[in-house]
């Protein structure tokens, strides 16, 4: 027996964007089905922020996102904003605090994240239902039918919130991809982005003693760099710094660290052989870094001795392992590993208002599925709510 049912709006997963987007058009008289394949809502909600959700930053700007058309975001970053966030979380009496850059995170739980946003679809009369695929997806002229599990159910406007395949093991896939492809619609190739780096069997073999040694840095590819913590560890580096550069680096590329970024270490280091030429070179260098990444960059340099020893390009050298150490990654740790995607459906075919897409009336895509991403520290979120109230607006 195959049920049928009709509603104006159907939206397919139950994410961040999903859930922003069926409270929107569900608080305005529209009947919502919010559909996801997953056991619970908002799984990567739950699971950000170790569990406190970082759900947006208070600096949040369009220069926040990375896109082949870096004015998309723009209008719907500007319609719905971190402040209006921010109400609907006092709204909602959930206490949070500001931690570094601007970052906001929950005092409490990140479920609490979803429980608002629950409660504001359970105020718009929106149907959930969960642990439910789609399998086959229609187009007449004035309505989809989609194919739910044993039900057909046939709808006006059909919104596509199932993010990438960033995490898989949370059920993510390339889904939204497929449908964008069956309707014509280009999709800009998906990498992992937000991603810690690997090295190669050589670097690594060097490093191995200094895994999970963190140290404050400076990490450029490029034109841009990011400071903040660099974490090393038994596949290569990681750290909000590498993931924030990650979304940047192109295989084959090199990066440039600085482990010092107060420090001019070849002045200091001028300084200190006058001073004190006795002073071996890895207890200087473990003045301002942690002892094991200092005997490692002393090793590294082929010198163990006083700075007395030390020749004028030789401190230059050590200087420059410290300021400004250049390495050329193997990879990324993947998808398994990624926080989101870079890529996605190509925004010039989306309209950055409705978000409906220009070629397919009543077709809309929001959130991580479309080629706009965005950098650590609550911004992703930021963009989910943006995407997902300027199309509940619409659909």
């Amino acid at each position: 027996m195959v049920n049928s049912r009709s509603f104006d709006v159907v939206i397919i997963g139950a994410g961040a964007a999903g859930l922003m987007c069926a409270a929107t058009a569900g608080n305005r008289g529209r009947s919502v089905l919010l559909v996801d394949h997953a056991k619970a809502v908002g799984e990567k909600i739950r699971i950000s922020g170790g569990g406190r959700c970082n759900f947006t930053n208070l600096h949040t700007t369009p220069k926040n996102f990375i896109s082949n058309n870096p004015h998309f975001c723009v209008s719907a970053l500007q319609r719905f904003t971190q402040h209006d966030f921010i109400n609907l979380v006092k709204k909602h009496q959930i206490a949070f605090h500001e931690k570094t850059l601007g970052q906001l995170f929950c005092d409490i739980s990140a479920k609490q994240i979803i429980e608002m946003l629950l409660k504001e679809c359970a105020a718009g009369s929106v149907e959930i239902r969960l642990e439910s695929k789609v399998s086959e997806i229609k187009k007449s002229e004035n309505f989809f039918t989609l194919q739910v599990e044993n039900d057909l159910v046939k709808c006006q406007s059909l919104v596509i919130a199932t993010g990438a395949p960033s995490i898989p093991k949370m059920g993510a896939t390339g889904f939204g991809y497929d449908v964008a492809r069956q309707f014509g619609l280009k999709v800009v190739q998906p990498v992992p982005a937000l991603v810690p780096l690997t090295l190669d069997e050589n670097t690594l073999s060097e490093t191995k003693n200094l895994s999970g040694v963190a140290v404050d840095s400076v990490v450029s590819c490029g034109k841009i760099n990011f400071r903040e913590a660099l974490l090393f560890t038994h596949r290569g580096l990681s750290g909000p710094a590498i993931l924030q550069i990650s979304s940047y680096w192109k295989h084959g590329e090199k990066i440039t660290i600085n482990l010092a970024p107060e420090i001019d270490v070849f002045a200091r280091i001028s300084e200190e052989k006058k001073f004190k030429p006795k002073q071996e070179l890895q207890n200087f260098l473990s003045n301002f870094l942690p002892k094991s990444l200092a005997n490692y960059l002393a090793q590294k340099s082929n010198h163990a001795g006083n700075l007395a020893d030390l020749s004028n390009q030789k401190l230059k050298e050590i200087a420059n392992s410290v300021n400004a150490w250049e390495l050329i990654p193997n990879g990324t740790e993947g998808f398994a590993k990624a926080e989101v995607t870079l890529g996605g459906i190509n925004v010039e075919q989306i309209s950055s208002k409705t978000f409906e897409a220009k070629s397919v009336p009543n077709l809309f895509f929001i959130g991580e599925v479309l080629d706009v991403t965005g950098w650590l520290g609550g911004f992703n979120f930021q963009w989910a709510w943006a995407s997902g109230k300027a199309a509940g607006d619409y659909v």
